[in-house]
């Protein structure tokens, strides 16, 4: 599902980001549509910053292109400074759930490792498909206040304030606030070894 852009510049950056990792990979329209199951004509509403993707949607383009969402919202390269300050962090909402993500750790330093905060609204629910390309790839899920239920593959597991799920992020997985407050968490992405 698309929502409306409202004319946010992250949004447009988005679609700019879209368009020339797709240019990059030498991919058409027709073939990120093929290869994420997302049709033609959304992919060419977000790229020319018509529409939002919601968060499944955008898994799905970023699977497609072998990416993850926190490589995808690596807008610029890295510079030498080893601190992420807070005011310039990169902050997305998916428009379809309230899904709100902060990339924290600092862009373009060599670490295998990647941290998000992420606020969940109560009742929201977010499914990802497995990511096979993504082998070695493993997430920590940490969550601080509020409920989560996480399912990963046939397993569910309901997490309270203060526990960490440890899961492969090559199975598919389920997001979801039981809960009637926001879930605030972090997830520790661990990209594998090169």
């Amino acid at each position: 599902m698309i929502m409306e852009n409202g004319n946010d510049p992250l949004e447009s950056a988005i679609g700019e980001r879209l368009r020339l990792l797709r240019g990059a990979r030498a991919m058409t329209l027709d073939d990120l549509a093929g290869a994420s199951g997302v049709s033609r004509a959304m992919i060419s509403r977000i790229e020319r910053g018509e529409a939002s993707p919601t968060a499944q949607l955008l898994s799905r383009l970023c699977a497609a292109l072998d990416l993850t969402l926190s490589a995808f919202f690596a807008f610029s390269e890295g510079t030498d400074d080893p601190v992420s300050r807070h005011e310039a962090q990169t902050v997305w909402r998916d428009p379809e759930t309230g899904y709100q993500r902060r990339a924290v750790s600092p862009q373009g330093t060599p670490s295998r490792v990647e941290v998000i905060d992420v606020t969940f609204p109560a009742g929201a629910r977010i499914a990802y498909p497995p990511e096979t390309a993504k082998a070695g790839m493993t997430q920590h899920v940490w969550l601080f206040s509020g409920s989560l239920r996480m399912t990963v593959g046939d397993a569910v597991h309901d997490l309270r304030p203060g526990d960490c799920l440890y899961m492969s992020i090559t199975e598919g997985h389920v997001f979801e606030n039981p809960g009637d407050t926001p879930a605030h968490y972090a997830v520790v992405l661990d990209r594998g070894r090169s």
